[in-house]
């Protein structure tokens, strides 16, 4: 087994751009590898530090000659490249032992980055892997504060040693980042004059560094440049462009009338995660409502569980001042929530300019179903327990008929802390026409910390186990349990 070459970009300076997958192999590997000049400081290794731990093996890579002459007999190409042949065979070494190997490169590795003589001669030899990194060229613009390139822009990105005449008729008219001044910077400035772009041209020096220096490039002395410079000529700016003094609307707004889904984000849907970004006012029952993260651009109205019709007209007098309102219902909004409570007062006349629109959300008879396999696989039908809004002698004759009809029932709203004795009188209902050994399930504030779900049976059901936050599916004749699972077949009995 050999270990695994990693070329692995550091970012333009700042070690808080390292990405996340750099700093887990700047620790985890065995050998740090990182070119230097002669007088052996690494800018990769210092913005590596913080992330190395003690015991790594650290190779130097110092080049023999950077801008010197060489009495090499290959010259100063013959140098470097016995140089990288040289250190390809250090890490080699490292590399047949098992060690893995982590190569410093400053901005991104396979832009303009030492790393890639090593890379061709290593990469088809042993496992290899390039880990990007922000560049010099996005560091710069991030610390001018203005775009690289927007819309069908070309972006030209030269290198500062090509010949004077060349560098002007690359630079065209488009944004240009130009790499590697220092002691080719008298000659960027006189090509960038030479295209009649010198007004538009920014120096940037160690971009995002605590020595960064940034100045209009024609201000600057030839003699300060170092090596790790550019010169810029970002897209260009205009003025700001105007925002709205306040988030409304010509005429009405909307009212969304959004599902959160049982619990949590994973079971919010996309739409529903928009209508609820894009609000302006969110309205609904207090637990709710705080289950949608605050944010202090948007006003929030919560409202007691038993005011659904002034809810419904509250948030559609916002919605009429022009303001986007969503309100939000667990669940999903159509069933025994607030849909129906928002259409039946957007009738009202003065209402008659509102937009309405629902938008779904997972069921928490779907999410208990889930949990347990399949129990609403055939015919089924919802009801709720609750009789504050239909008289008791209506849910009973329900719960009879659905019995009758041999239908898996889901059961909302089966208990409350006023409502106690529902659940015993529905079981009972419910045993005149199934056997005791049909199965129940409790499922109990699904996809919360504190879910719990039980299957049992419906002779065994005990009330006392069911509040508001459980949902009772109570199987029909031909719903089975197999171990863990519980589901209906599609198929129905002959």
């Amino acid at each position: 087994m050999t270990g695994t070459l990693y070329g692995v970009g550091l970012g333009p300076g700042d070690p808080e751009l390292v990405t996340v997958k750099a700093a887990r192999l700047l620790g985890e590997a065995g050998v740090i590898a990182y070119h230097s000049a002669r007088h052996g400081r690494s800018i990769a290794r210092s913005v590596a530090a913080p992330y190395l731990r003690e015991g790594q093996i650290e190779e130097a890579l110092v080049y023999p000659v950077t801008t010197e002459t060489t009495d090499h007999p290959g010259g100063y190409q013959g140098a470097l490249d016995e140089f990288y042949a040289a250190c390809a065979a250090r890490l080699a070494a490292h590399l047949d032992a098992g060690r893995d190997v982590v190569v410093l490169c400053e901005g991104d590795p396979l832009f303009y980055g030492s790393y890639m003589h090593l890379h061709k001669r290593l990469a088809g030899r042993y496992p290899t892997e390039v880990v990007p990194g922000v560049t010099s060229i996005s560091g710069a613009a991030a610390a001018l504060g203005r775009p690289l390139v927007e819309r069908d822009e070309t972006l030209t990105v030269l290198p500062g040693t090509l010949p004077a005449e060349e560098l002007a008729a690359r630079i065209g008219a488009g944004p240009v980042a130009i790499m590697k001044l220092g002691r080719t910077f008298t000659k960027v400035r006189a090509a960038l004059e030479e295209a009649g772009r010198l007004d538009e041209a920014w120096y940037v020096e160690r971009a995002t560094t605590g020595a960064q220096r940034l100045a209009p490039l024609r201000d600057v002395d030839p003699d300060s440049v170092p090596y790790f410079s550019l010169a810029l000529l970002p897209s260009p700016v205009g003025a700001p462009l105007p925002l709205p003094e306040q988030p409304r609307h010509e005429g009405p707004g909307e009212v969304a009338v959004v599902g959160l889904g049982p619990a949590g984000r994973p079971w919010l849907t996309p739409e529903a995660q928009d209508a609820l970004a894009t609000a302006d006012e969110l309205v609904g029952y207090g637990p709710y409502l705080d289950r949608v993260p605050p944010n202090p651009r948007q006003k929030r109205h919560a409202t007691d569980n038993r005011v659904e019709a002034e809810r419904a007209e509250h948030a559609l007098s916002l919605a009429l001042a022009g303001a986007r309102v969503a309100v939000v219902s667990s669940g999903d909004p159509g069933v025994f929530a607030m849909a129906s409570a928002v259409l039946e007062a957007a009738t009202q006349e003065r209402f008659a300019g509102v937009p309405v629109r629902v938008v779904p959300g997972l069921t928490a008879a779907h999410a208990v179903a889930a949990r347990v396999g399949a129990p609403l696989g055939h015919d089924y039908c919802v009801i709720s327990l609750s009789d504050q809004l239909k008289p008791w002698e209506v849910v009973a004759r329900r719960i009879s008929a659905a019995a009758a009809a041999d239908l898996v029932l889901a059961i909302y709203n089966p208990a409350s802390k006023t409502r106690t004795w529902q659940v015993g009188v529905a079981r009972d209902l419910l045993l005149e026409h199934r056997p005791g050994h049909t199965p129940v399930v409790v499922g109990r504030a699904v996809g919360t910390p504190q879910e719990r779900i039980v299957v049992t049976t419906l002779g065994d059901l005990d009330p006392a186990e069911v509040d508001m936050r459980c949902l009772l599916i109570i199987g029909s004749s031909t719903t089975r349990v197999a171990g863990d699972v519980v589901f209906t077949p599609r198929r129905y009995p002959a």
